[in-house]
């Protein structure tokens, strides 16, 4: 408890990122976190977004995975802005990669779960943004999986129209490349889900979904995979889940998850690779 209490009061005054793989201290994700879940945006943050980052120093050619130009308006309504140039707030994604992609790839690691105690708390928008973030490293592409398996929403707050998601692989077989869409930023594709009813968690530990994770970690044996996963404290999906993956990270809201939830959350990932502890919408 005193660790938990510990890393918390740190996030508060830090500003940079602190991950230490043991221990998952907390760190800050503060004017991103603010503006994450706010829809009161001021003149002068809008006039400090940029454009849209399009050009790659590496030319890459999708040939069965779909292409899907995105609408800036929607981006900068759901607060992705990992791809706007000259917004100073992307930064804190850039700092947040800069911590996270040495660990994994100095211990081997290429999948990555971003969960969090409760609802609303910015789990999908970290994982989204941070993703765009790590794709912008011009060796380094990404997957996105949205494991939310009840409540996707990674296509949402991309502003993607959907037909068919992962559930689909892994209940119908339908194909991966059917799957997955490359949402205009190079080097970034996104495999997204589709609603489904109960029984998810028992799907998440199925053969089918170990299969579908053996043909996405072997496909390209540089990408790092990302997947949102549901709170852990709403269903055991993300409980179920995340002893599969290499890593984990835990987005915690401030003055919203309580330090009860978040000492629940570390005895839950106990069996999982925690490397960081995100504190969401501090202020500095």
């Amino acid at each position: 408890m005193e660790r938990v209490r510990d890393a918390i009061s740190k996030a508060r005054k830090l500003r940079k990122a602190h991950f230490d793989a043991d221990h998952g201290d907390v760190a800050t994700l503060d004017e991103v976190g603010q503006a994450s879940e706010r829809g009161d945006w001021t003149e002068s943050e809008r006039s400090a977004k940029g454009k849209i980052s399009k050009i790659s120093p590496e030319a890459i050619e999708y040939t069965q995975t779909r292409s899907l130009m995105l609408d800036e308006a929607v981006l900068e309504k759901n607060r992705v802005i990992a791809g706007l140039l000259h917004d100073e707030r992307a930064e804190v994604y850039r700092q947040l990669r800069s911590q996270i992609l040495p660990q994994m790839k100095a211990n081997g690691w290429r999948t990555l779960a971003v969960t969090s105690p409760g609802e609303n708390a910015g789990k999908t928008l970290t994982a989204v943004n941070l993703a765009i973030s790590i794709a912008q490293e011009v060796n380094q592409t990404v997957l996105l999986v949205d494991l939310d398996l009840r409540s996707p929403s990674v296509h949402t707050t991309l502003g993607l129209a959907v037909e068919k998601g992962v559930a689909d692989c892994i209940k119908l077989g339908e194909p991966v490349e059917n799957i997955l869409l490359n949402p205009q930023f190079k080097r970034l594709v996104v495999m997204p889900g589709k609603a489904m009813e109960a029984y998810s968690s028992e799907l998440l530990t199925s053969p089918n979904m170990r299969a579908l994770m053996e043909e996405i970690v072997n496909r390209y044996d540089s990408r790092l995979i990302i997947f949102d996963l549901p709170p852990l404290l709403r269903n055991d999906d993300a409980l179920a889940f995340t002893p599969q993956v290499d890593a984990t990270l835990l987005v915690v809201e401030n003055g919203v998850s309580t330090e009860e939830q978040v000492r629940r959350c570390l005895h839950l990932l106990e069996n999982s690779r925690l490397i960081g502890t995100i504190l969401n919408k501090a202020s500095a």
